[in-house]
């Protein structure tokens, strides 16, 4: 027997960093974000040799060991054995034998939600072997719960919820750790001329999203008025992308990422920088007519909004920083297990 689970990466389209606590608590978040046909995915195959294996194919890390009822946090994939301690711990309640492999189709750091996917997608695939009574808003607020209190990873709330619901959502988040997740029915025409302009490109570089993070979370919590304006704004940004994708206004949507892109910088140091700065600068030139950072910033995938027929023009100039432009198409589906 083998299961399998395969969940989807997202592209963060407007409110990025409002869904981070402590501003979420305090003041209520909202994120515009769209799955895409990248993904993370999950195989267990039981054993009967009261062993547990964990490999993770992209890394190319191996590892072995005799199961236990607690798998120790020592930073070699942590996140593998952060899901079973929660799985042993909640659900089976005795150890478990079996070989857990992973890969992802973007590298970690890149800011396209890379480890929450992955934590949904590994949740998926025991939840799949164990038959376990989870709906998309447990199994979200479960994987929510791994990542970023039993792990204490810092970072936000919609990864988790991007990945197992899949498509195109805003969601809003409350105090209490409530979370609404609104589908959007955007027509296919919309989402097909979205897709056709929105490049997103790679730029080679990663960085450690929590650092990024924590230094937002303690702009809120030592008051910085003008981190907590941008944060605002960035909720009101969200709204305004809601909008013009229901009603189609597609030409409005490089200048509501520009805008944005504009208050996101002012969230935390280090979310931009002169590289990417030169980066952002250069696609403007070239006919992009506003883009943003994916993820909390620092580093990894851009994306940028080239109406009409830019995009090719835009990409050819993004060359020289050594980047790469990543296909893609936007995924309805969340998270999606079988078994064999």
């Amino acid at each position: 027997m083998v299961i399998r689970s395969r969940a989807p990466l997202r592209i963060g389209l407007a409110g990025g960093g409002s869904d981070v606590s402590p501003f979420s608590d305090l003041h209520g978040g909202a994120i515009l974000n769209a799955t895409i046909s990248l993904y993370a995915y999950a195989t267990i195959e039981p054993r009967s040799d009261g062993k547990i294996a964990f490999h993770s194919i992209d890394k190319q890390e191996y590892i072995e060991f005799e199961a236990e009822h607690v798998l120790p946090i020592n930073g070699i994939l942590n996140l593998h054995r952060g899901v079973y301690n929660r799985i042993v711990k909640d659900y089976s309640h005795k150890p478990l034998s079996f070989t857990l492999s992973t890969r992802v189709d973007a590298p970690a750091g890149s800011g396209l939600g890379t480890s929450s996917t992955l934590v949904v997608a590994i949740l998926g695939a025991f939840t799949e072997w164990l038959r376990l009574p989870m709906g998309e808003y447990d199994m979200a607020k479960l994987a929510y719960d791994i990542e970023r209190v039993d792990l204490e990873m810092a970072g936000g709330k919609q990864d988790q919820y991007a990945a197992t619901f899949g498509g195109v959502n805003f969601m809003e988040f409350f105090s209490n750790d409530k979370v609404i997740v609104n589908p959007l029915r955007i027509k296919d025409v919309y989402l097909n001329e979205l897709a056709h302009n929105l490049v997103l490109f790679y730029t080679q570089t990663s960085r450690l999203s929590s650092k990024i993070i924590e230094m937002q979370s303690a702009n809120v919590i030592n008051n910085n008025q003008k981190s907590i304006d941008a944060m605002h704004q960035l909720k009101l940004q969200a709204v305004m992308m809601k909008e013009a994708l229901l009603k189609g206004e597609l030409d409005s949507i490089g200048e509501i990422l520009d805008f944005g892109w504009r208050y996101k910088k002012q969230m935390a140091e280090q979310i931009s920088n002169s590289f990417l700065d030169d980066i952002y600068t250069t696609a403007l030139k070239h006919g992009a007519t506003g883009g943003k950072i994916s993820g909390a910033g620092g580093g990894g995938f851009m994306i940028f909004y080239c109406p009409r027929n830019s995009r090719s023009q835009v990409v050819e100039a993004l060359m020289k920083f050594g980047g790469q432009e990543k296909r893609y198409d936007f995924t309805p589906l969340g998270l999606t297990t079988w078994t064999i």
